[in-house]
């Protein structure tokens, strides 16, 4: 029994092992779990037996370490600065072997200061090198910032990732003279710029970003009536951008503020979607183009996410104690600014 718990210890620690184990899971499906997120709660469901469902322990009750990123501040002045947004995507970079967490912040300028481009930072931290960098922008990107024309939305602000990029939206104000944009980040050179698409949605006052079959998908919708869904088939040409499909709007919402596909179905006939919030979980069939409820039970507060469980170890343990020491000195004498960007970015309560 000894000899074989050895055996079994070696195989999960063995890299190929792991790589190969989480490749098969994606390609099957199998064991694939929707992972409610609550303000306080973190709940599993098995997507083929939506009656099982699991609640998280916070913090991880588990034997695997978790690893606690260095504190890493913002750059900007205080004294221009009236209010910063903060955002956040995680990537894994399949070229480097690298699990990569990228902040995005833009800030909002005092009123002496409006006509001056609006601040924004983007810094990437690298869990095999645990530590942040600045990203040097480039000008396609700092010319989005040029006025206070953009800003993230907390919905869309996690970013998505396809063909080892992760992807935001970024809508344009309402009323103003402005397009909407799609910035990327190449998870393996760090470089950051714009992913074209169909310019018939450049004016799109309802937009939101996803993933759908591994392709970056857009959902642009009228909230009163419908959604459609367009795909960008293959990554490195913009003119293969396709609109695929057209979902009315379920009589059981008022109206739609955010739709986002989960996952295809095992037989590639349905696709979950989450309206509004996880209380909204439908699977639409493309066949019937109509909605059916997805069986899952939980309030308005929840949001929803695809988990794949695997051997994947994402982290190196916690902290050295030189490093929980640095981390105190860099925190400022008043933390106000970084419980803003903490309950910003995370939603946490402080």
């Amino acid at each position: 029994m000894l000899q074989c718990c050895e055996v079994v210890f070696k195989f999960k620690a063995n890299p190929e092992f792991v790589s190969s184990h989480l490749r098969r899971r994606l390609e099957t499906g199998e064991h694939l779990m929707i992972l409610l997120r609550g303000p306080r709660l973190l709940r599993t469901v098995e997507l083929d037996s939506p009656d099982n469902v699991s609640d998280i322990p916070h913090p991880f009750a588990s034997r695997r370490k978790i690893h606690r990123l260095p504190i890493e501040p913002i750059d900007f002045p205080e004294r221009d600065i009236t209010r910063e947004y903060v955002f956040y995507g995680l990537g894994y970079d399949s070229v480097g072997d690298d699990f990569k967490v990228v902040r995005i912040v833009q800030c909002k300028l005092k009123e002496g200061k409006k006509n001056f481009p609006c601040p924004v930072e983007v810094k990437v931290f690298s869990l095999k090198k645990n530590s942040w960098k600045r990203v040097c922008l480039m000008f396609e990107f700092q010319i989005l910032w040029i006025s206070y024309y953009y800003h993230l939305l907390p919905r869309r602000g996690y970013g998505v990732v396809v063909n080892n990029h992760l992807h935001w939206i970024l809508p344009r104000r309402q009323g103003v003279i402005a397009f909407n944009a799609i910035i990327k980040y190449d998870l393996a050179s760090d470089d950051i710029g714009v992913l074209s698409f169909p310019q018939e949605l450049y004016i799109e006052d309802n937009m939101d970003i996803g993933v759908l079959d591994g392709c970056v998908c857009l959902m642009c919708y009228d909230e009163y009536s419908h959604v459609d869904v367009w795909v960008l088939k293959e990554y490195e040409d913009y003119k293969s951008w396709t609109k695929l499909y057209r979902v009315p709007k379920p009589e059981s919402v008022e109206s739609v503020e955010f739709i986002r596909p989960l996952i295809c179905s095992k037989d590639r006939s349905k696709i979950l979607l989450e309206i509004n919030n996880a209380a909204n979980l439908m699977w639409f069939d493309l066949e019937s183009q109509s909605l059916t409820t997805a069986g899952i039970e939980c309030d308005s507060s929840f949001t929803a996410d695809i988990l794949v469980s695997s051997l994947v170890l994402g982290c190196k343990g916690d902290p050295t104690q030189a490093q929980r020491s640095k981390d105190q000195k860099m925190m400022p004498k008043s933390t106000k600014r970084w419980d803003g960007f903490l309950s910003k970015g995370f939603k946490l309560k402080l």
